[in-house]
């Protein structure tokens, strides 16, 4: 069909010059949120306020509906829209302890680790990385520190906090690795100043903190740390607190239970060795996702997850229960009592309660982003 005949070529014309102008407006928003960041900065405000937030999402829903549009298209569009006008954002902090002296990252070069060097350099602090090769002039970098923050592989951890015994009094002693209790107790016991625990519950390949979780687990003079709670807060950064106990069970559940259940999945398919661009290419988007949790476990660190789950003797237990309720749920399947599963169906979907529904909610979201980016 010629152009000159072509009934859609005007409309598309007309499509191609509502997108220009859509990148125009995205531009000049993308501007704005920009100065939106140095005012917050110099007067300490967080990236993300979650009432301002829910507030322009309810304003733009209300308008999109007043006028025939979808509520939910424009929340996605804000969504993905603000996401990047955070990162936008992501330039320079207001200091909250400016008379700290040097932050001293343990481990400052790794992955982990250089997330929180970048955000403590470009919030103002001082910072020096330690790693390795430069124990032998510790004393001289834990000089005049005011925060030492320990980030090396879990296995390495206690090791590495035992050797910190003579740090300045005032210093804070902090950690952020994945478990809590046993490193808690080391900083407690070496240092006599302030101490705290943290765990980020991220990875190093987050684009911003914005919204992303640290558990706090505090130890010792918390007035003597609230800065930093105080600095991460402004961060973007959502502070849930625990005990170190309640943190190691719970982690039991998030991590453990996790990884190890996608990395005996992963070894079956190995073992099973089916086509895997075959299965890629048939599965729904729920499928997908599915897949790509278990695939993403072995594009990461061996000695990160192996150290997760072995550093508990109590997970052995735990793994052993998951075990034996697969083995129970097998062997309703081998005998053909449906009415027995669908029994239990009903009490498991009763001990979710409503967040069974909430998640059957939030996973469609998930799934149209998904089928989106299908080719």
């Amino acid at each position: 069909m010629t152009a000159a005949v072509d009934p859609l070529k005007a409309l598309r014309e007309q499509i191609d010059d509502l997108d220009s102008q859509l990148v125009d407006l995205l531009t000049k928003r993308l501007a704005v949120t920009r100065q939106v960041g140095e005012v917050k900065s110099r007067i300490g405000m967080p990236i993300y306020v979650p009432v301002r937030e829910a507030e322009l999402i309810e304003k733009r829903r209300a308008e999109a509906e007043a006028r025939g549009l979808s509520p939910a298209l424009i929340e996605d569009l804000l969504r993905r829209i603000m996401r990047e006008s955070y990162q936008s954002q992501h330039q320079r902090y207001r200091c909250f302890h400016p008379e700290l002296g040097k932050a001293v990252v343990i481990g400052g070069a790794g992955a982990l680790g250089s997330v929180f060097v970048e955000m403590l350099q470009i919030s103002g602090y001082q910072v020096e990385i330690l790693e390795q090769p430069d124990w032998p002039r510790a004393g001289e970098i834990f000089n005049g520190a005011g925060l030492v923050l320990v980030s090396v592989p879990l296995n390495l951890t206690e090791q590495i906090i035992s050797q910190l015994g003579n740090l300045p009094e005032d210093c804070l002693l902090a950690d952020i690795t994945s478990t809590k209790s046993g490193p808690l107790d080391a900083m407690l016991k070496v240092h006599k100043g302030p101490v705290v625990g943290l765990h980020p519950m991220f990875g190093p390949d987050v684009s911003s903190l914005v919204k992303q979780v640290v558990v706090v687990c505090h130890g010792r003079q918390q007035e003597k740390y609230q800065w930093l709670l105080e600095q991460m807060k402004s961060w973007g950064v959502l502070l849930y607190e625990s005990t170190a106990r309640e943190h190691d069970d719970a982690m039991a559940f998030i991590q453990v239970m996790r990884h190890f259940s996608s990395f005996v999945y992963g070894a079956h398919l190995a073992g099973e060795n089916p086509n895997l661009e075959q299965l890629i290419q048939f599965s729904s988007p729920i499928y997908r996702l599915e897949l790509a949790m278990v695939g993403r476990l072995f594009a990461q660190s061996p000695d990160l997850y192996a150290d997760i789950i072995f550093n508990n003797p109590d997970n052995i237990q735990l793994l052993k229960r998951f075990r034996q309720r697969f083995d129970d749920a097998l062997a309703l399947l081998e005998q053909g009592d449906k009415g027995s599963f669908i029994k239990e169906f009903f009490h498991i979907g009763q001990w979710f309660g409503d967040f069974a529904k909430k998640s059957l909610v939030e996973s469609k979201k998930l799934l149209l982003k998904a089928d989106d980016d299908r080719s």
